[in-house]
């Protein structure tokens, strides 16, 4: 099954609080097409957070990204929306490589 993988960058005020937030936020992404996700963290400026969000369809990934819910538990979280990007690709391959 091809799958619709959508990057989200932005800068966080404090990225505990924003963690907390995003955590709390799971059953609603499940609920809402979200099958996987992977949080990463810059290393060069600790605000920045980028997170892969793995959907069935490029319909379902801007359906979600549409959401008020979303777009409030950003605001509570401490998202700076001047810094957000969102853009979405279509999976050719995953997996895992393993040393011979």
């Amino acid at each position: 099954m091809q799958s619709t993988i959508a990057l989200v960058r932005h800068r966080v005020t404090d990225f505990d609080a924003w963690k907390t937030v995003y955590d709390n936020f799971a059953p609603i992404q499940a609920e809402h097409g979200v099958r996987a996700h992977q949080v990463l963290r810059s290393l060069e400026d600790r605000s920045e957070v980028t997170i892969a969000h793995t959907f069935d369809s490029i319909e379902a990934a801007k359906m979600f990204f549409a959401m008020p819910e979303l777009r409030k538990a950003m605001g509570d979280a401490g998202v700076r929306i001047d810094s957000m990007s969102v853009m979405y690709y279509d999976e050719v391959e995953a997996g895992e490589l393993i040393a011979v």
